[in-house]
This record gives structure tokens, C-alpha cells and sequence, in this order.
């Protein structure tokens, strides 16, 4: 087993209680909560895995604090829309899709991509103003992402190879009870990371070195792992709600796109892919045996946060030095843009 060089967090520090009457809690400006005062992040979301959406297929999921039609049309793109038809509300995920257009089950209204009514079943001229809203989407690692917004203010985030040199095997994990980034706030939490995960460093603390962006971050971690592998990797987050991680697990290179979905406010799934160089094999291992390392890692560094995070009441109180990442991130996503054009067609 390799060792810290420290018996630091061994260390007990004896104190003198606190006379009763004068102890309290103190907590600091909280980060608002999503749909706090009717606003969200405006950060990509993933809200559906590519398989869950063939040609032809539209299906209905709730978003935000309201409802959207995740489709793919004929020639292969996927769209996303309010779900309810400006008709008379009927759901469009019990409709069906005509070329690139949805149709209304109800009345067979049909909205083109752009999300106007080009034509009703009665033959009648669409009212002018009869539209849906369309939400900026993109397809990448085998999941679907929405941004909360009428244009992105950023791009996903790449990673060193090329996403056509690379295999995915995505998956979706069971519902949290805590909004996505109280989840995205455990990267930059290396005492989390350490304590919880098992991680051991190698040298200084990896939140030492973070490199800050416009819209996020990414730090270094070298560490060995709970079984002594030796991780090289590449960890950051984007937005509210947007995970990456990188680099290499006892010599073979491996990469994980995850994001927090937004269903509704308070709570989220994890939208994981596992990703694997396309070469036969790597670190004496195939692409098979690589991803199925990289799930059983994810699997059980979610089953290690989930009860945590299910029950946390999340308030940023007393911060000790080793928190300056971590308060850094609070920082950031408290001054985050937040809004909700969508919210006069979603609900």
C-alpha cells in the first residue's frame, strides 16, 4: 500500500467545549437553489441516452420544472421542444414524428425544427404566433444534452483524442435527491475525494493547482486508487453541471463524460459514458475489459455518494484551509447566469 508520508489525518485535536448558550450555527450566503425564484442554471444538461432515440422516435421528459419532446427526425438529428402543443396542451410525446417535423396526436398540428406550426390537420393557415420553444441540443459520447437558454454560453468540453478515436459505453444511474451541482461540487472537494473514494495522493493537495476558466475548471490528480492503481488524470467541471475526466489507470487511457440531469428542482441522474482509445488493446487490456473497469469504478463511486447525497441539507458553514477550491466553486456558481426563457411553453 502506498502512504501519504503523514499522519495528519490521524491527528485528534483536544478543545474546550463551547458554553451552550453560545454556540450556533453560522452559515455563509448559500448558493440559490435551482428554481429558486423560478431560475435555473443555464448549463448543459444531458436528458437522454442516443439509444433511448432512434430515427423516427420522439419521447417526452421533464425538465427544469416542466415538460420537453426529445425527437430525431429523418435525417438523423435530434431536436428538442416544449412538449406541449399551443393548441389546446395536448402532450407532442404522444405524437409523432413526420420527417423533421412533430406532429400533435390531437389535432395533427406540426411544428417544424425551428419549433413554428407549419400545418394543421383541418387544412387551415397556423395562427402566426402558434410556436414551441427549441432548446439548443447536442449529441455526443451516447447521451443528449439540452442547454437551458436560446443559445449556448458555452460548447461541451473535448477531450485530448478525437471523439471518432474513441468508444463510449454510456448508461444513466438512479434518481439523487439533490440538485446537480451539489453533485458537481465534490471535484473540487478534494477532501471528498480522499476520504470517501479512498484517493491518495502522491504529492500536494490536487485543488493546490486548479486551472480556473470563464465557465470552469480543471485540475491534475495523481493519486493511487483504493486496489493501488495508479491514476494519472485530468478531472475538471463545466457549467452546473458538467463533468469530465481523463487520462491514464495503471498505464491505458481512459475518459468519463458525465452530467447531472435537471428533471426537476432537487434532484438529478447521473448520465455517465465510460470512454476507451479504439485500439484493439492498451495496458494489456482489450476495449472490453477497459470499459468494464471503467463502469465498476463508476458503479462504485456512485454507490459510495449516493446516501450522502440523497440526504445531505446543504448549507456552506464553517471552511477550513483545505476548502479554498471547494469555496471557490460556491463562489462561482453563486454568481452563475440563471434564467428561464422556456418557462411560458415547458409547463
Amino acid at each position: 500500500m502506498h502512504g501519504t508520508g503523514s499522519d495528519e489525518k490521524d491527528r485528534i485535536y483536544p478543545r474546550e467545549p463551547i458554553p451552550v448558550a453560545e454556540r450556533r450555527r453560522v452559515t455563509s450566503t448559500e448558493v440559490p437553489h435551482e428554481g429558486h425564484g423560478g431560475l435555473f442554471s443555464q448549463s448543459w444538461f444531458p436528458i437522454a441516452l442516443s439509444s433511448e432515440v432512434p430515427v423516427g422516435a420522439i419521447v417526452g421528459k421533464d425538465f427544469l420544472d416542466g415538460r420537453v419532446v426529445v425527437y430525431r427526425g429523418a435525417d438523423g438529428v435530434v431536436r428538442i421542444q416544449s412538449a406541449y402543443c399551443p393548441h389546446i396542451g395536448a402532450d407532442l410525446s404522444v405524437g409523432t414524428v413526420v420527417e423533421n417535423r412533430v406532429q400533435c396526436a390531437f389535432h395533427r398540428w406540426e411544428y417544424d425544427e425551428n419549433g413554428m406550426c407549419v400545418k394543421t390537420g383541418a387544412g387551415l393557415p397556423p395562427p402566426r404566433d402558434a410556436c414551441l420553444f427549441t432548446f439548443p441540443a447536442q449529441e455526443r459520447f451516447g447521451m443528449i444534452y439540452v442547454f437551458n437558454g436560446t443559445e449556448p454560453l458555452w460548447d461541451l468540453p473535448d477531450f485530448e483524442y478525437a471523439d471518432d478515436e474513441l468508444v463510449a459505453s454510456p448508461f444513466v444511474s438512479e434518481l439523487y435527491t439533490c440538485d446537480p451541482w451539489i453533485f458537481a461540487s465534490n471535484t473540487p472537494d478534494t477532501q471528498h475525494i480522499a476520504v470517501v473514494h479512498g484517493f491518495r495522493f502522491k504529492a500536494n493537495d490536487p485543488s493546490e493547482a486548479i486551472n480556473w476558466e470563464e465557465w470552469g475548471f480543471r485540475m491534475k490528480i495523481d493519486a493511487w486508487h483504493q486496489n493501488d492503481e495508479e491514476l494519472a488524470w485530468e478531472a475538471g467541471i463545466y457549467g452546473s453541471s458538467i463533468f469530465l475526466q481523463q487520462g491514464l489507470t495503471d498505464g491505458w487511457w481512459m475518459g468519463i463524460a458525465a452530467g447531472f440531469s435537471l428533471p426537476r428542482p432537487g434532484t438529478h441522474h447521473v448520465f455517465l459514458s465510460v470512454l476507451v482509445r479504439n485500439v484493439e488493446t492498451e495496458g494489456g487490456k482489450s476495449i472490453a475489459e477497459r470499459l468494464e473497469y471503467g463502469r465498476m469504478l463508476l458503479a462504485r463511486t456512485a454507490a459510495e455518494d449516493k446516501p450522502i447525497l440523497d440526504s445531505i441539507h446543504h448549507r456552506v458553514g464553517y471552511l477550513t484551509k483545505a476548502d479554498t477550491a471547494l469555496a471557490k466553486y460556491f463562489n462561482f456558481m453563486k454568481k452563475y447566469p440563471r434564467a428561464h426563457p422556456s418557462r411560458d411553453f415547458i409547463n
